[in-house]
């Protein structure tokens, strides 16, 4: 298995052992993780704490010529609030663990130039399967249905 979307499934694996949605995320630049996060909209009480957002929060204040340099992994295919911020910020690439359990916006993101690459790793797929039979209102919430 790729080291970065393992650290990604660890960071996920991380947020269910705190109560929350096992959703990770690795900001990648120059073979380097440069931030690491997981979906902890539960844990801090936040409407905007996704996977990926904790990721690039946690890679601090960088240039655009940095982000215009990684690459995104992530557990789960990015909502449209995560995708506004790749594209902001202009990450070129964004490997994916899966889609199965939610399909964001992959087409949108590949619109605007960003390389997609969709793994359908199984223990992605697991956590979140089981993690939406076991918690379906708290999924809901969390991709806003």
């Amino acid at each position: 298995m790729d080291p970065f979307l393992r650290a990604a499934i660890e960071e996920a694996e991380r947020s269910l052992s705190e109560g929350g949605i096992p959703i990770g995320s690795v900001l990648v630049h120059s073979g380097t993780i440069a931030g690491r996060g997981h979906n902890r909209r539960v844990q801090k009480g936040s409407a905007i704490l996704h996977g990926e957002m904790d990721a690039i929060e946690n890679a601090g204040r960088r240039s655009a010529a940095f982000y215009r340099e990684c690459t995104l992994y992530t557990t789960l295919s990015p909502c449209a609030m995560c995708s506004g911020a790749i594209i902001l910020y202009g990450i070129p690439r964004v490997v994916i663990g899966e889609n199965q359990s939610f399909m964001g916006e992959e087409q949108w993101l590949s619109d605007h130039g960003v390389e997609i690459e969709i793994i359908q790793d199984p223990a992605c797929i697991k956590l979140m399967r089981e993690f939406v039979e076991n918690q379906p209102s708290l999924w809901s919430e969390d991709i806003g249905v």
